[in-house]
């Protein structure tokens, strides 16, 4: 969340940002809670020093009516807590200065274009033909067993992912990444912590009073809620693996074909916890490593820089990678790389010590390898004209073939 000295100091550019992203808030009632908020804790500091000194001068009777009033005043400032957490966690983060404004994701800023599209001598296939003819692709079954956007990854492809899987995990041991594989239930306050609202608004499965993570992000964050680094402890960064999974609300009729889009999947996820000053840096750095693993696979991609309309509610900046998808003809994103500020470590009180003060860490995340798009990726871009794939050279070792024969 944000912080309220900000919002009081600064309300029409919070409501002016927010409208940036797509989000109408009314700064107004949340301030009048503030207000009375501050008043009242103001009222229950001095009754409680008066009951200090009706207790230390034994007057009984004073006592007694303090307290009594007291108890009131404190049951209230209880409701208008309770009422000022509310309201103060329905404003979303704010777009960075250098995020351009605009609407939707067509108004994305492009900002580099990296590898030659591949050229064929022939008709390429989609995943899901060379999936099929080649064995180790089953939509069908998936959805006699599960329904609709499910999938059996066979033979060769499960050796790909897990050779990923590896890959990415090398790599970011090299950067002193720590290794967790994490919980994919999350609880609700957590939930509510991080700041996405689309777990309750249909997006997240919900599993009695849990819910089932849409990223490793989802619960690594919350590893450190309500705790404080030492200053020197941080950058502290991790890399996890996990199954994810999404409902794909709101999507009815896009990607309806192949596994572009699934409710299940798996991940190598990254996120650090940095000093403030420290933010844009590790931004750019968790980007630069997403590139130097895609220029390894040797995938053509862009970088995306999303623009305010396109950000989501706790993120502050974002840079996608999308990889070209020969069957679509066109970039699709497969990777992410956002900052989120202090707005998470503020819901899930996440500090560092600073001298003799606690303040707010900063947190991002970015992917390292998404599954299944990275594998469609590879499959399409890398495919022959007898329907066999090439599989990437810093993969081979790993896979234990150079190629899925036809």
């Amino acid at each position: 969340m944000l912080d309220i000295k900000f919002i009081r100091e600064n309300a029409n550019l919070v409501e002016e940002k927010a409208r940036q992203k797509g989000y109408v808030v009314s700064l107004e009632k949340l301030l009048n809670v503030d207000n009375k908020r501050r008043k009242l804790v103001n009222e229950v500091d001095k009754l409680r020093a008066d009951r200090k000194k009706a207790a230390e001068s034994r007057e009984d009777k004073t006592g007694s009516d303090i307290k009594a009033k007291l108890k009131q005043k404190e049951d209230e400032l209880e409701k208008l807590n309770e009422e000022f957490y509310q309201l103060i966690r329905e404003v979303p983060n704010l777009p960075k200065k250098d995020v351009k404004v605009g609407k939707d994701e067509s108004e994305n800023e492009v900002i580099r274009k990296v590898g030659e599209l591949p050229k064929f001598d022939f008709e390429p296939k989609d995943h899901l033909e060379l999936g099929s003819g080649l064995d180790i692709l089953d939509i069908e079954r998936a959805s006699k067993v599960s329904g609709s956007r499910f999938f059996y990854l066979k033979n060769e492809l499960v050796a790909l992912e897990f050779a990923l899987v590896k890959f990415a995990l090398e790599i970011l041991a090299q950067e002193d990444f720590i290794q967790v594989i994490p919980p994919v239930l999350i609880n609700k306050k957590v939930a509510g912590g991080l700041g996405y609202p689309e777990y309750e608004t249909g997006e997240g499965y919900k599993v009695d009073d849990q819910y089932l993570v849409g990223t490793a992000e989802h619960s690594i964050v919350p590893m450190h809620m309500d705790e404080t680094f030492a200053e020197s402890d941080l950058p502290r960064r991790y890399v996890a693996f996990s199954t994810a999974f999404r409902r794909e609300a709101g999507s009815y009729g896009k990607d309806t074909k192949g596994i572009i889009r699934v409710h299940q999947f798996d991940k190598v996820e990254m996120v650090s916890f940095v000093l403030p000053q420290d933010e844009d840096k590790e931004h750019e750095f968790l980007l630069s490593l997403e590139e130097k693993m895609m220029k390894k696979l040797n995938l053509p991609y862009q970088v995306v820089k999303q623009c305010t309309g396109d950000l989501g509610f706790p993120t502050a900046r974002k840079y996608d990678i999308e990889t070209w998808i020969p069957s679509q003809n066109k970039y699709r994103e497969t990777h992410s790389a956002s900052t989120n500020s202090d707005f998470q470590s503020r819901r899930l009180n996440i500090k560092y010590q600073k001298g003799a003060s606690k303040e707010f860490v900063y947190i991002l995340n970015a992917t390292a390898i998404a599954m299944p798009r990275i594998l469609i990726a590879i499959m399409e871009n890398n495919q022959q004209k007898d329907g066999s794939i090439i599989i990437p050279k810093v993969l081979q070792k790993d896979t234990g073939f150079g190629k899925i024969p036809s």
